[in-house]
């Protein structure tokens, strides 16, 4: 979607275009639903409490989609597969993370193409934690 800004013409981010923080908050919300019902990937979470996971997991998503760069500056560079090396990712967590994936975006009720590019996403970002063979 576009918008006039002092007559210069600007395009909003995806972060933007999706509804910015609260869709990003009610998606990993949901999302976190599903791991602490999920135990094989419950145990991947080593706190107590999801709170600080869901935290980090909304700000890096936020950051990725064009909102604030609050994750860089509390954690430096995302280095995604780095901070996951610690647990093992099996086709089965990749799968389970996916199932409770899907139930968070199909909550969101994003456009057709706002979905598709949201879920492209994520997919890839699943296959490209995998670290263990099943």
């Amino acid at each position: 979607m576009n918008e006039i800004r002092r007559g210069t013409l600007q395009e909003q981010t995806f972060y933007e275009q999706v509804g910015g923080e609260d869709t990003f908050r009610r998606l990993v919300h949901r999302f976190y639903e599903g791991v602490a019902e999920d135990p094989e990937l419950r145990a991947m979470y080593p706190e107590e409490d999801l709170g600080p996971a869901e935290e980090r997991l909304r700000l890096f998503l936020m950051q990725y989609w064009g909102g604030p760069s609050t994750y860089s500056e509390r954690r430096g560079h995302p280095r995604l597969r780095m901070r996951h090396a610690p647990f093992a990712v099996d086709r089965a967590a990749h799968d389970a993370w996916l199932r409770h994936m899907r139930a968070a975006v199909d909550d969101l009720g994003l456009s057709e193409e706002h979905e598709r590019t949201l879920w492209n996403y994520l997919t890839y970002a699943a296959a490209s934690m995998v670290n263990t063979a099943d």
